[in-house]
């Protein structure tokens, strides 16, 4: 699976961003699939998943820092997932990169993914 991150920018703290990744190649309902990001200087971290349970019905997971603030949602008859950020802060500074995974059993680790974009900056200014 071949994916696509588009929608990052230049905000000012307190704005609204929606990262898109479209995905192109074997079945999207099969995967599961996370946002990571990267800052400067620091290592890759989890940002959300959204993970399908096998009955049905797809789990959502986050990272601490952004809970309440971001939304992870999948489109699968477009074969994309979208991060809504909300009330953005200069510490969410970072490439954003999205990745496919065929069962993510540890949805935070980035290893369990083996397919990943190419990464899109967002910047939050204060």
């Amino acid at each position: 699976v071949q994916l696509q991150a588009s929608g990052g920018g230049l905000v000012q703290a307190g704005d609204s961003l929606r990262l898109s990744c479209a995905a192109s190649g074997r079945s999207f309902n099969d995967y599961d699939m996370g946002w990571f990001r990267q800052a400067p200087g620091k290592e890759r971290e989890f940002v959300a998943a959204v993970t399908w349970s096998g009955v049905g019905i797809y789990y959502t997971h986050y990272a601490g820092s952004v809970k309440g603030r971001f939304t992870i949602s999948r489109d699968n008859p477009k074969s994309t997932v979208y991060l809504r950020m909300n009330s953005l802060k200069p510490e969410d500074t970072a490439v954003y990169y999205c990745a496919a995974a065929l069962k993510a059993t540890i949805p935070a680790e980035p290893h369990e993914y083996a397919y990943w974009g190419q990464g899109t900056q967002v910047t939050v200014s204060s």
